[in-house]
């Protein structure tokens, strides 16, 4: 499709990227300066710039491709909805369920489980993720939100940006950590000896770059703030809550502060077992089958309505029998 029009009274003076965001037919800004990025816009003939200022008299040319066919197939799936209306859906993901198209999870994930259940997701251009505005570890069970739409899509992506989101976790770790509180904090990038890690950035001392930069020469900009609620046997019980979201950022921050998340082999919950007072403890966390991690709150504005919502879930059933025989419920 084709879209051709002048510059209106309302887009005068406006960025080109939000001057098309008014149209109907495109919406978003993130919308718009996809297929700005793409050379799909012209205007006066030639090729702009997302920040290119409109003039009166400007005519636009805007080349909408065809939604992008899916290969994704659905996948019948039972889901615990928290919530859900015409621009999310709210939802208490299981541990061992991947949430989008990966090696190894081609059509077994969250994202064909929501594909199954509705038909209306944010597509953003044909991409293989729809609706996902936020991710959660295979293993990690709890709280997410999913866009239903492209406008819900850009509002929630804003707010996580704006790290206005509210997101607690609540973790088993295994060894200890000193203070008992604290905030950790540190630029993550991927392991520089393993790809399936990340890790925190290093200075030229080999110590961790803790101190935000504005111009960071590698990783993005990770916060955490902890909480140890108890401590037993070798064993600690966190509360987590975060102002960034990057990948793995608990895993790693946990891990790095001596402590990894039970069950996380991957960054070395394994090696500390040992180190756990209780011969039976240490059995039941050999024996786990995920990592002991929860998304137990979740709390943002709805994109629409402007209405604060707050959604929070206790540990998985089969997951709490374990916690209070070790007493930490």
């Amino acid at each position: 499709m084709i879209l051709s029009f002048n510059c209106t009274e309302e887009m005068f003076g406006l960025r080109l990227d939000k001057a098309l965001a008014l149209r109907p037919e495109i919406e978003t800004r993130s919308r718009a300066s996809h297929l700005i990025e793409e050379g799909l816009v012209v205007v006066n003939g030639r090729p702009a710039k997302a920040s290119s200022v409109l003039k009166q008299g400007d005519q636009i040319e805007v080349q909408i491709p065809d939604p992008e066919p899916t290969e994704l197939i659905a996948y019948d799936f039972p889901l615990e909805i928290l919530f859900e209306d015409d621009d999310v859906i709210v939802i208490n993901k299981p541990s061992g369920l991947v949430v989008h198209p990966a090696a190894g999870h081609a059509q077994d994930t969250l994202v064909n489980a929501l594909i199954h259940h509705s038909k209306n997701l944010s597509m953003k251009f044909g991409e293989r993720r729809p609706g996902i505005v936020h991710r959660l570890d295979k293993e990690t069970s709890g709280i997410l939100v999913v866009a239903k739409n492209d406008r819900a899509h850009e509002k929630l992506t804003a707010q996580f940006k704006e790290r206005s989101i509210h997101r607690i976790y609540f973790a088993v770790c295994v060894g200890s950590i000193k203070p008992a509180n604290g905030v950790i904090q540190s630029y993550l990038t991927r392991h520089p000896g393993d790809r399936k890690k990340y890790a925190s950035v290093l200075g030229k001392d080999r110590k961790i770059q803790a101190v935000h930069s504005p111009e960071p020469s590698i990783g993005k900009w990770a916060v955490t703030n902890y909480e140890v609620l108890a401590a037993k046997s070798g064993l600690l019980y966190c509360k987590l809550k975060l102002e960034t979201g990057r990948t793995h950022q608990i895993r790693v921050h946990l891990s790095e502060k001596g402590a990894p998340i039970a069950g996380d082999s991957l960054y070395g919950a394994d090696k500390k077992i040992k180190g756990i007072g209780s011969k039976q403890i240490q059995i039941e966390v050999k024996s786990l089958n995920r990592f002991l991690l929860h998304a137990a709150e979740l709390g943002f504005t709805h994109p629409t309505t402007g209405e604060k919502l707050f959604f929070s879930r206790d540990w998985p059933s089969n997951v709490k029998p374990l916690l209070q025989s070790w007493g930490f419920k």
